[in-house]
């Protein structure tokens, strides 16, 4: 029965494709995927990449629609570089809890207590707080847009655990926002040192969204593309990964003759979860859910992601 189940799945998901890639074709879109995503999306997608490669790639792509796999702030990065482009999402559903925790309000009185401060704002953040902030960054070049701050004192929002490995990189005062993900926060030490006991030959490698305990334990520390990178072009064979589950689609698919195994099994995020090939081929078939950003806000909330792609990954 299990058998005739994925047999079944398999069936359904190739016609899913094929009914996805032609109305790519009539609606001259591409499909961009953040490396959280589904195997069967990131299989489909133009461009698999980190917050930064797809705000890169979502602004230099000459398609009329952008149909953006993964959560909704990135959609809304999407629309503001493209103002004239149509921005759809599989389900509208797909938030980021992280993003949820910092709002307008309590970043402007924090800027009044902090007048000489300015404000950096991971992406993993709403269009309205983009839009009160000086630069974006990812965790791929967060180290680089503190240093190309001409102010000795940092508004960091929000979260903690990237702004305290950032931290240790500068000497400018950095004022940080007590925001979290929720997928990498509860990453634990003793999840690390369970399986560093079990396999004692594997390197750490973790993303500093974890907590400064757990990122003090490993041996590598970097954004997803950044981890892709050092595991696919490493001489070790063995790696415990700490970050969200799915990249191991292009851990496997980069370096298939190497093992990785993930630090917890609750390294999922159900929002990225959300989005599937059906939901995929449903946004094109009836070109919705649209993202919308209002003009006042995309305008700047643009200058905020400009300067961010002017400034490249470390």
């Amino acid at each position: 029965m299990e058998a005739l189940a994925l047999e079944k799945k398999a069936q359904r998901n190739a016609e899913l494709r094929e009914r996805l890639m032609q109305l790519k074709k009539e609606r001259n879109a591409i499909i961009l995927a953040h490396y959280y995503q589904r195997p069967e999306i990131q299989e489909v997608a133009d461009y698999i990449g980190d917050s930064f490669g797809l705000a890169q790639k979502a602004k230099e792509t000459d398609a009329d629609v952008i149909l953006f796999c993964g959560v909704h702030f990135m959609g809304e990065s999407a629309k503001i570089l493209n103002p004239n482009k149509k921005v759809i999402i599989p389900d509208e559903r797909a938030g980021c809890p992280m993003a949820d925790m910092v709002n307008v309000e309590g970043l402007r009185r924090l800027k009044a207590q902090h007048p000489n401060a300015k404000v950096v704002a991971y992406i993993n953040t709403s269009a309205d707080v983009k839009a009160e902030t000086y630069i974006c960054c990812t965790s791929s070049n967060a180290k680089r847009v503190i240093e190309s701050i001409d102010s000795d004192e940092i508004i960091w929002v929000p979260d903690k655990n990237l702004g305290h490995y950032v931290s240790q990189f500068t000497d400018k005062k950095m004022i940080i926002w007590e925001g979290y993900c929720n997928t990498h926060d509860q990453l634990s030490v003793e999840d690390i040192m369970t399986l560093k006991r079990q396999h004692p030959n594997a390197l750490v490698v973790v993303h500093p969204e974890c907590r400064p305990e757990v990122v003090a334990l490993a041996d590598y520390v970097g954004s997803t593309t950044g981890i892709l990178k050092f595991c696919r072009e490493s001489s070790h064979k063995e790696f415990i990964i700490g970050t969200e589950d799915g990249t191991r689609y292009m851990l496997e698919k980069d370096s298939p003759d190497k093992t990785f195994i993930f630090a917890s099994k609750y390294l999922v995020c159900p929002n990225m979860k959300v989005n599937n090939l059906k939901k995929c081929v449903e946004a094109l078939e009836n070109m919705k859910p649209e993202i919308y950003v209002p003009e006042d806000v995309a305008n700047r909330a643009r200058a905020s992601l400009e300067r961010m792609l002017e400034v490249a990954p470390a």
